[in-house]
């Protein structure tokens, strides 16, 4: 039954694709509105084929220039998170060369980062700060990889930059940064726990192929989606400093989703990434 359900899921999306792909493709080509909006209708609707399960806690900011920074632990992370809103992401280079996957990400006008030259890093952050003042809402996954999906990794501060150059020569523009945490919750209706999360996490040496068959099989998914409070950022501010403030509000909100309980940024301001929860148990493929 599992395996008919992932077949039907791959079946109904590969037509959803053929009839939006062109579209998108020609709304890119040709600078439409939609071209913000076709990225976000497909995400809609593979989020409801597989059975994802989103719970919204907070709102997106709708000022703009925006810039989001988000924890990742999956593949999914994109779907979910694109799902709720117009927007697109800042990808490592490598996922241009994706089958299938470059492609969509292409099509979601993903900005690409190539992590082995820093000294592109400038140039990377021109084009997002630039992406950012059209209008565009822009997700980084400040962790810089993606994790088992139970803890957060230290925020990486180098593409924050962003959002001071996106203001510009305009001393009095603004711009906000939003922190937005990602927590796999719950499987069938049932609490995750700290084992059968690394089914959806896809972290290390995990192949695709069998993660998303993994995925597509079981489905089920519960998500919760915690949007902190939008930090305003100017020429002054510390990217370091921004980067640490940020990192400690998702992980408070990651917290408090997988233990189902209140955010409370005191209490976690002094938690090492690995602390509250152990990674001892990973597995070593999803779907295994």
């Amino acid at each position: 039954m599992a395996e008919i359900k992932a077949g039907l899921i791959i079946f109904l999306l590969t037509l959803v694709s053929l009839v939006l792909i062109p579209l998108q493709w020609l709304a890119v080509k040709l600078r439409l509105p939609m071209q913000r909006k076709l990225p976000q209708l497909w995400h809609r609707i593979a989020t409801r084929l597989v059975g994802i399960k989103i719970e919204q806690i907070g709102t997106p900011a709708t000022d703009r220039p925006l810039l989001i920074a988000s924890n990742h632990a999956s593949w999914v992370d994109i779907t979910v998170v694109g799902s709720l809103m117009p927007l697109s992401f800042i990808a490592k280079s490598e996922v241009s060369g994706w089958p299938i996957f470059g492609l969509f990400a292409k099509l979601q006008r993903t900005v690409f980062v190539n992590r082995t030259r820093r000294t592109e890093t400038a140039q990377v952050a021109d084009t997002i700060a630039q992406r950012m003042a059209a209008g565009d809402a822009m997700v980084l996954f400040a962790e810089g990889t993606s994790n088992d999906g139970n803890c957060v990794l230290p925020f990486r501060s180098a593409l924050l930059g962003a959002a001071t150059r996106a203001i510009g020569e305009d001393e009095t523009s603004k711009v906000w940064v939003q922190p937005l945490s990602v927590a796999y919750q719950g499987f069938y209706g049932l609490p995750m726990g700290r084992a059968h999360r690394p089914h959806v996490a896809w972290y290390g040496d995990m192949e695709l192929a069998g993660h998303l068959w993994g995925i597509f099989s079981r489905g089920a998914l519960d998500v919760v989606v915690r949007w902190g409070e939008p930090v305003l950022v100017d020429r002054t501010t510390d990217r370091k400093a921004l980067s640490r403030r940020l990192e400690t509000e998702v992980r408070a909100m990651t917290i408090a989703s997988l233990l189902q309980k209140p955010v409370d940024t005191e209490d976690f301001s002094e938690i090492e990434p690995s602390e509250f929860f152990s990674n001892a148990e990973k597995t070593a493929k999803a779907g295994a």
